[in-house]
């Protein structure tokens, strides 16, 4: 079977199966609407720790061991680990996994990162090249502030625009053979960049990857929309999903009632004053881990098109003048029962 339909998607010959996962999330997570879809969730914004990024290796650490032992795993278990974060050379990701001895390739899509991850160990398996691996990825919203935007204790103003980063973390075990909802399709993203240099519209500069890769996604597979249970992208937030709806409208491809954004699930955004919604690589990892993956185990959806959306700036690009760059990977995920 031809494995590369298309110009950027692939279509998996031996689609590994979803085993296990799991999610941990933070105060604001867990007075959110999705609440009883996390496997942990902390007052602590600080998860035991003395600073905020050592929090976020902690949160990496625990939600490794919480997708293992739901699994009946140990780390020696894993044969790959493909993971990442927001911060600076992925010190969240790197120091959290230190002692756990699983080879580890990590990854930087800001906030496509648990897409790419899941992407990547779902080829890697489908490639005979191992027989377990896990993805996973992280945020914390007073890491991503400090080093993005404002120190927390600055209280600086947010504007309309803003998204509220998640502190939350995810884990995808997967299996090549093993039972549960299967990765089938990757679509690889490209970088698009339409000339967006707020740093508070992350939603505006993402949409036009979201765009580029789930229209590429459906040329490719020759279907629509229509054609699934749920298509969900991650971070967008209100304004970028409303942008990216519309595109895709123009672009004959509307996104109908099946439609929806991690940005928009994990928050309720009026009664938590979240402005536009979520964000962070920890957004879609534990809305990806938690309430998408329980629809298709129990039945609700047959398949699942995940295309999370990332920012690929850095402070330096931010004070050089330098537009925002997008990036969104896509990944189909069916529950063949």
């Amino acid at each position: 079977m031809e494995k590369k339909i298309g110009r950027q998607t692939l279509r998996l010959s031996h689609p590994p199966a979803i085993i296990s996962h799991a999610n941990i999330g933070g105060r604001h997570e867990g007075r959110g609407p999705l609440a009883a879809y996390f496997d942990e969730l902390s007052d602590d914004g600080f998860f035991g720790e003395k600073t905020w990024e050592k929090a976020e290796s902690t949160m990496q650490k625990r939600v490794l061991s919480r997708a293992l032992e739901k699994a009946g795993l140990t780390a020696s278990d894993i044969d790959f680990v493909f993971a990442g974060d927001l911060l600076n050379q992925c010190i969240g990701t790197s120091f959290g996994l230190r002692d756990s001895g699983i080879p580890f390739y990590g990854l930087y899509g800001a906030c496509s990162t648990m897409g790419e991850s899941l992407a990547l160990a779902s080829l890697l398996l489908d490639g005979g090249f191992g027989h377990r691996t896990a993805a996973m990825t992280s945020s914390h919203f007073c890491t991503a502030e400090r080093q993005y935007r404002m120190p927390v204790p600055y209280g600086s103003q947010r504007t309309p625009t803003a998204q509220w980063t998640a502190t939350a973390a995810g884990c995808t075990i997967l299996e090549a053979g093993g039972k549960g909802p299967v990765v089938t399709h990757v679509t690889c993203g490209t970088v698009e960049d339409l000339g967006i240099t707020d740093a508070n519209n992350m939603g505006a500069a993402m949409a036009p990857a979201a765009l580029a890769t789930l229209t590429a996604f459906f040329q490719d597979t020759g279907t629509k929309p229509s054609d699934y249970d749920q298509i969900v992208t991650g971070d967008l937030g209100q304004l970028g999903s409303e942008i990216l709806q519309d595109l895709m409208e123009r672009e004959g491809y509307p996104l109908g009632a099946n439609y929806n954004d991690c940005g928009l699930l994990l928050f309720d955004r009026k009664r938590q004053d979240m402005h536009c919604g979520a964000s962070g690589c920890g957004c879609s990892a534990s809305v990806f881990n938690g309430y998408l993956l329980q629809q298709l185990e129990n039945g609700t959806w047959k398949t699942l098109l995940f295309a999370p959306t990332g920012a690929l700036l850095s402070p330096t690009s931010s004070f050089q003048g330098e537009s925002i760059p997008g990036i969104c990977h896509a990944v189909l995920i069916e529950n063949k029962v």
